[in-house]
């Protein structure tokens, strides 16, 4: 599926080349602070159909808290909107993990799978329990009235 997007003031724009069946919600920590959120989602794009058409996204070197691993993470100068992550250095074929809110066809990009679910905010489970839509996150959340079903999600007081 193809795909275009922008940062927040429109500085950086790309296209891209997508999997739409590889949407995926991360919960781990690098990713709530990196987007000052509870989760960060993103689609993974061969570096060979990545283009950017405006802008140069400044870049940002994190090393991620349980690999080690070395990540560009790229966003705006001008407004700070996260456009993609990728690995450091020219070595090898390149992937990208474009930042789904900034695709212009968000609505058709829905998550497929959830990653680091131990590390979710339980706040998201009990307060938006639509968001568990792959039956991931902590079950054992009775201590807050909130209780579990294969096919509802996560449902409080039930």
């Amino acid at each position: 599926m193809k795909i275009d997007g922008r940062c927040h003031c429109g500085a950086i724009t790309y296209e891209a080349e997508i999997d739409p069946a590889k949407v995926l919600v991360c919960h781990c920590t690098d990713s709530q602070s990196l987007s000052g959120s509870a989760f960060r989602v993103a689609v993974p794009t061969e570096g060979d159909s990545f283009k950017l058409r405006s802008g140069k996204p400044k870049v940002y070197v994190k090393t991620t808290a349980e690999s080690g691993t070395h990540r560009d993470q790229a966003f705006c100068p001008d407004c700070g909107s996260p456009i993609y992550a990728t690995s450091v250095g020219e070595d090898g074929p390149k992937s990208y993990g474009i930042r789904v809110g900034t695709a212009r066809q968000p609505t058709e990009l829905k998550p497929t799978r959830q990653v680091w679910p131990e590390a979710a905010f339980t706040v998201v489970a009990v307060t938006f329990p639509a968001l568990d839509v792959l039956g991931l996150l902590p079950k054992n959340l009775a201590h807050l009235g909130v209780t579990s079903g294969r096919r509802r999600g996560l449902m409080r007081g039930r």
